[in-house]
């Protein structure tokens, strides 16, 4: 199970003041009403996971927030820099793209509900009632059986905590493959257009490894 960040200590106009400061102690009902992530994704395609959370409280959720795990991995490998590597990256996060480019990056790729957190993302105050919907697109860059959890919660901080109505944590997770021969297309006969996957009558090992990922 994931636990959202911890506390952070932010320094402010007016002298060093704590993140957490008017995040309340209290407890937030929600509901997922939709979670989703693409089941099986060749490598260099695109995957989205999506999650759609609804306030089911009488009281506005001060920042709703979702951590998401597993999209990286921590290599063994001696001597690197930043052991940190992504098994999917996102191309984009939850959120409008920002126009000032991801410091480190140069890429308007995390989208605008970037955190302090890297695996956090945030959508800010969320009504009694209303919905808030989650969106990451990513590109899977290591073939294989990957497992990626997700967490809901109120706040950054801890403090405002997300419930399902049974009073239990809303999290869950995703049991993903990743395939390293590229999803094939064909071009619709009927249509014109081309589509994803193997002709109806197509043969080959491309066909073949494609057929075997998706069943």
């Amino acid at each position: 199970m994931l636990a959202v960040a911890g506390v952070a200590v932010l320094a402010g106009c007016g002298g060093g003041t704590r993140q957490d400061a008017h995040e309340p102690d209290a407890t937030f009902p929600v509901a997922v009403l939709h979670a989703s992530f693409t089941p099986v994704q060749p490598i260099g395609g695109t995957g989205r996971l999506v999650l759609t959370i609804r306030n089911t409280g009488t009281q506005t959720i001060p920042n709703l927030a979702v951590t998401v795990e597993g999209l990286n991995y921590r290599s063994t490998q001696p001597g690197l820099a930043d052991p940190e590597r992504p098994l999917f990256v996102v191309d984009h996060g939850p959120g409008p793209v920002s126009q000032v480019p991801v410091q480190g990056t140069g890429a308007l790729s995390e989208g605008g509900d970037i955190t302090v957190y890297t695996n956090t993302w945030a959508s800010g105050p969320l009504a009694s009632g209303r919905t808030s919907t989650f969106v990451w697109v990513v590109t899977p860059v290591l073939a294989g059986r990957h497992q990626v959890t997700w967490t809901v919660a109120a706040g950054l901080n801890g403090k405002a905590k997300a419930r399902l109505s049974d009073g239990s944590v809303p999290t869950g997770h995703f049991v993903v493959y990743t395939v390293a021969t590229p999803a094939p297309t064909h071009v619709d006969p009927t249509t014109g257009q081309v589509v994803a996957g193997p002709a109806p009558n197509a043969t080959g090992v491309a066909a073949r490894n494609y057929q075997r990922a998706v069943r």
